[in-house]
This record gives structure tokens, sequence and C-alpha cells, in this order.
């Protein structure tokens, strides 16, 4: 695999710089160098810049969109995203159902949502784990039955990221009882503005509101929002989720960071925690070449498989290393945790800038390693594609 930087590819990446510095919207950058929390609006901005900038489709085909960028054009955009102190990229519409609705779905869906996908004229969310079933993700029991032109949906989702926000949500559901769970699962599109749809809060250990529980009640869902064939859920499922699962490494944001704390513990003069941040920028540097290796395989073509397994255990256990080290290394300046809605005292915290906010990510950065299948699950299926079972 070729990864040298040619002209073209670093006139590519000043370009992306230049559009960053000159065109970021103002409101976003400076929350975003505050680590202040972002609303709803602030999002939408930021993903309607990406469009206005043609960088939407950054990993979609050309015929969809997409801008046909080549892995390392790809590779220099999320990491001058990242240095540029961005957003991260929602993937719910852009990198899972997005790449599932241009690959199984028919034409009449693909001109209805693929459009709205890239302009994020729509916010989507995901609607796989349910109480019941979460790394064990096809024993799901929410259940859609044809009556006629519709589906009628019963059941609930949860650990629903974002379903707040949402306009629809992809789902997961059950079309038939089947001796084999994995057999008789259909993918649909549902509006969340159906009647019948409730979404309740998740208030998780940091405090914040970022995921809920979405329940369904006699839903009623238009049958051309079946994507596929019905009963081939699960092939669609696992082709989402190994998507999914190349997102959540997330390196270029890992980069950030590690040179963010290497900046800020400069003066320590600690030589453990020297070692410790030193060994875990080896780790991300190996990992950085395994998810180029990966990225070139989609873009000629292929799907991620068993690679994107190994990038999301590393990836997650480097992010919550990560995390770690900000804990420790801000010491008993983390004890005074301020929350979601922040300090009520207007005096600033004691110690150094960073650490109001280190327990924050720390506890919410112990989900990495479970959601998009645990890491136990990754094991297994990396596992299987050795012994080629």
């Amino acid at each position: 695999m070729d990864i040298t930087f040619s002209e073209q590819d670093l006139q590519f990446q000043e370009e992306i710089r230049s559009g960053l510095a000159n065109d970021f919207p103002a409101h976003v950058r400076e929350k975003q160098l505050k680590r202040e929390s972002l609303t709803k609006v602030d999002m939408i901005d930021f993903h309607k810049f990406l469009y206005e900038k043609n960088w939407a489709g950054y990993n979609w085909p050309v015929e969809f969109g997409g801008t046909g960028w080549s892995p390392v054009q790809i590779y220099l955009f999320l990491n001058e995203l990242a240095a540029a102190q961005c957003p991260t990229i929602l993937p719910f519409g852009l990198s899972m159902v997005g790449p599932v609705i241009y690959t199984f779905g028919n034409q009449e869906q693909k001109d209805r949502f693929l459009p709205d996908i890239l302009q994020f004229n729509t916010w989507w969310c995901q609607g796989y784990s349910e109480p019941g079933s979460g790394s064990d993700l096809a024993s799901l029991k929410t259940k859609a039955v044809l009556e006629g032109d519709h589906y009628i949906v019963n059941g609930a989702k949860t650990w629903t990221t974002l379903a707040q926000n949402a306009d629809w949500i992809f789902c997961l559901v059950r079309t038939e009882t089947t001796q084999k769970k994995q057999e008789g699962i259909s993918f649909l599109l549902i509006d969340m503005s159906t009647p019948g749809i409730e979404v309740k809060p998740i208030i998780t250990i940091d405090g914040d509101h970022e995921v809920n529980t979405v329940f369904f009640t006699d839903v009623k869902v238009p049958a051309d929002q079946l994507i596929g064939e019905e009963g081939k859920g699960w092939t669609y499922a696992k082709f989402l989720l190994a998507h999914e699962r190349f997102g959540i490494a997330a390196v270029p944001v890992s980069k950030v960071q590690i040179a963010r704390l290497k900046e800020k513990t400069a003066s320590y003069n600690d030589l453990d925690l020297n070692k410790k941040i030193a060994e875990l920028e080896i780790d991300l540097m190996a990992l950085e070449f395994t998810e180029l290796r990966t990225l070139a395989a989609i873009v000629a073509g292929g799907h991620p498989g068993a690679e994107s397994s190994i990038l999301k255990i590393r990836g997650t256990e480097i992010q919550q290393r990560l995390s770690e080290l900000f804990v420790e290394a801000a010491g008993q300046y983390i004890l005074p945790y301020e929350g979601p809605e922040g300090f009520e005292s207007n005096n600033n915290p004691a110690g150094p800038d960073y650490a109001s906010d280190a327990v924050a990510h720390y506890l919410n950065f112990r989900k990495t390693s479970i959601y998009g299948g645990s890491n136990e699950i990754q094991k297994n299926i990396i596992a299987k594609a050795i012994l080629g079972v």
C-alpha cells in the first residue's frame, strides 16, 4: 500500500485546511475550543457546512454524490477535521444507513433518502439494541407485522444515541419467528414523527443526556420503507456494523488528544506518566496503519470485515487509556467535577484547565468498548475469520 503524500495530495490537504480556517462556522469553532457542549442547531450547521464544501460524501461513491477521494485524501481530510477541533461527523446517516441504502436499497429509496442524508436535511438515529438484546443482537424482539401496504411495529430500542434530535430511525425488526434467530429479521426506515413513537431519555453516569429508549406502540410504517428483502436484515445489519466499527476507532481524534495531553503535561517531569503516553502513542501509530489499509480496501470497492473489529477493539482501548491518563495527570484536581451544566459558582476551578472535564470524558468513554458490539464479541469475530468458521 502506497501512502506517500504526492504534491497533489499536499495541495488537497492545504485546500481542506484553508476551507476549515476560512469557512468553519465561527460559533461552532468557539464552543469546540472552549470544550462546551454543542446544541442540535450547532451540529446541523456543522454538517450543512460540510455539504456546502462538497465534503459530506467523503466516503461515498461518486455515483451517489460522493467525492471519489483516494484513501490518502480521506485520511488527510479526517486528520484536518480533528486538528481544526471540528465535531465528530455524525455517523448514523453518512456512514451507516447511507451505505446500506445505496448498496441494498432500490432506486426509489436512493432517490428519496440519499440527497437528504448528504445535505443533512434529515437527522438519523440507530434502532438496533433492545432492553434484552445488546451484544446478542439477533435475539431482538421488536416485531413488525405486515398488514396490507404497511408494517405495524411494536417493541422498544435502547441506548439510541441522540434519538431526541432525530427525524428518522433505521431499525432492525423481527418480521418472522424462525428457529435460527438470525433469520426473520428485516431492516426498516421509520419516520420519528409517526404516531406511536415515544422517546425517553437515559441520563448517563456523567450526568448527560446522550442516549434514549425509543418505544414503538402500533407504529404504522409504509412497506416501501423496507430495505432490500424481508428477512435479510441480518445481512444488512452486519454490513452496517462493519462500517460503524471502522468509524469508532477515531484515530485522528485520538492523535489530537495525545498531542494535547503531551502539551499540558510537558512541564510535569513525571517519567512514569511520560512512559505511559509514549507507549500509547506507539500503539496509536500502529493502529493508524491498520486503518489506512482498511480504508484503501474500502475505496477499492471492498468491504471492511474482521479488520473493522480489530480497529474497534484497539481504537476504543486507546480512547479509554487516553481518558485515564488525563485523569491521572490532573491528580486531585479532578475532584470538583462540574457536570454537564457547569459549575454553579462564578469562580474557576482550581488546577489545570483540562481537569474539570477529565472525569466526564473518563466516565463517558467507559461505553466505547461496549457499543457497536462489545470488544469481547469482536474478538470472537476475529477468531472466526482466522479459523475460517
